[in-house]
């Protein structure tokens, strides 16, 4: 028989009283009309595939919604009292009064562990589980810690308060295959891919689903902050909507937004209707034992390992030159073209900056750097998107006003997407205008599409200027086919730049 929460009802914990109820402020416009129609008249015509031991049925009629779980915003609470607070107030991303069987990630950080709570309160079936996706045990040795030892004991540990199981899943063989050995070839290729992407697409919501999917779970959830709403049980084949979750800062909907629809409608992102404050704050009322403990940064799987690190291990180092884009002289010299990204600005060591990476030379290693990058005369307000993936199946209309993210974090751009014929004619292509200009958009990074606070897809960048790259003056361009650079001498003294 399972222990009992304190003695307490699986709706109730010990809160203080709500003093102050927060309000959302609207988005970008008043009615998110126009994109419910969009994305109920446009069914799929196709999904990217995924291997699972079941498939959805698609119907011809256009399914309607069902009105989303009311989703009240939560309370603040006051230090002063103690008075029992009912949780309903916080499931409504949880889809409670109904008892579901749910498999919940679970990570052993703090978010997660509240959304496990939440589903449990709600009153579902929970099983947890556990990835295990560190793709090189080897990588133990070498930063001497194992990466996922302490994330395991946290997530044993809430577990084992409300007497939930959990499963470890071995996925490492399934994460190199699929995510890591993809990034390492996109930085060989002078790219700059997006790992927590691939990861949820992949891995999270890919090779996982696959994996229990003989086990007859409902829904999967995890502590993502996003929400979805599906349709009616009745039309339980209609289309999935991904929303904005309530607090824009720690907004995941970028990372999400490249799920196909099958993906998406066996999702639950039970804290996706609670800002990260209350989800903190919550986390210390149900004493969680990872309540003090830190958000992860960095790139999903390497935890404590810095990039450079990764990427001098898996790639090595192979000295390059760095350039002047305007005037062709010799700056300096660099570890590998693949340890820079368009835009950036750390790591060059160059004296008289701000010195930015304008352009990459992939196969001659060499780095064009500048410092006009923020040019009026090299605007960047138009970009070339593939690999595009359309929760509704079809692309929204050519006049349609949209909104982008092209990375994460609470900032969009206004912006219209025109088709536009790819090179072999074969993949889907849209230009993109932004409504200002973007100084860090780099080929293989993700752009996600918004119509109000829906989430309609994403694709990949394929190029991030008006008409061609940043513009190299010739001489920089011969100096870089230069089979021997040795003869180049010593790098010149930095001045004032001038063009040639």
């Amino acid at each position: 028989m399972r222990r009992a929460m304190a003695a307490l009802s699986p709706f109730s914990l010990s809160l203080p009283k709500p003093n102050l109820y927060v309000k959302r402020p609207p988005l970008f416009v008043s009615s998110p009309s126009s994109c419910l129609q969009f994305l109920l008249i446009s069914r799929p015509t196709s999904t990217r595939p995924l291997t699972t031991s079941s498939s959805s049925s698609s119907s011809s009629s256009s399914p309607a919604l069902a009105p989303p779980p009311p989703c009240p915003p939560p309370p603040l609470f006051s230090s002063s009292s103690s008075d029992a607070v009912n949780l309903e107030p916080y499931l409504g991303c949880s889809m409670p009064g109904k008892r579901l069987k749910v498999a919940v990630l679970l990570s052993g950080g703090v978010d997660s562990s509240v959304a496990l709570r939440l589903l449990h309160a709600a009153g579902h079936d929970c099983t947890a589980f556990y990835l295990k996706i560190w793709f090189q045990e080897d990588f133990k040795n070498f930063w001497s810690e194992c990466p996922w030892d302490e994330d395991l004991k946290y997530a044993r540990t809430v577990c084992d308060q409300v007497d939930l199981p959990l499963e470890v899943v071995h996925l490492s063989d399934e994460y190199w295959k699929n995510v890591v050995s993809h990034i390492i070839s996109e930085y060989r290729s002078g790219r700059t891919p997006n790992p927590d992407v691939l990861c949820n697409t992949r891995i999270k919501f890919g090779a996982f689903l696959e994996a229990i999917g003989g086990m007859e779970f409902d829904y999967v959830a995890s502590g993502h902050y996003a929400h979805v709403i599906h349709s009616s049980s009745e039309q339980r084949d209609g289309p999935s909507i991904l929303k904005l979750s309530k607090d824009m800062v720690k907004d995941q909907t970028y990372f999400l937004s490249h799920l196909s629809q099958f993906q998406l409608r066996r999702l639950l992102f039970p804290i996706g209707c609670i800002p990260k404050d209350e989800v903190r704050r919550l986390a210390s009322l149900m004493d969680l034992p990872n309540k003090d403990r830190k958000d992860s940064q960095g790139i999903c799987f390497l935890g404590k390992v810095k990039f450079c690190e990764f990427v001098a291990k898996q790639i090595g180092e192979v000295e390059g030159i760095l350039l002047e884009a305007e005037t062709g002289d010799y700056l300096g010299k660099h570890r590998g073209f693949w340890f820079y990204t368009i835009g950036q600005r750390q790591g060059l060591r160059l004296p008289g900056g701000p010195w930015y990476v304008v352009e990459k030379d992939v196969q001659n290693n060499v780095v064009f750097v500048s410092r006009n990058y923020f040019s009026l005369d090299k605007r960047r307000r138009t970009f070339r998107v593939g690999s595009l993936n359309w929760f509704s199946g079809s692309p929204p209309s050519e006049n349609e006003q949209l909104q982008c993210k092209v990375r994460h974090g609470p900032g969009f751009y206004d912006c219209s997407i025109t088709e536009w014929s790819s090179k072999d004619g074969h993949e889907e292509v849209v230009e993109v205008h932004i409504s200002e200009d973007d100084q860090g958009l780099a080929a293989g990074q993700f752009a996600a599409f918004y119509c109000n606070d829906i989430c309609l897809g994403s694709g990949v960048i394929l190029d991030s200027w008006d008409d061609k790259s940043f513009p190299i003056c010739t001489k920089a361009l011969e100096i870089a086919k230069m089979e021997d650079k040795s003869k180049l001498g010593k790098p010149v003294k930095i001045k004032n730049a001038e063009r040639c």
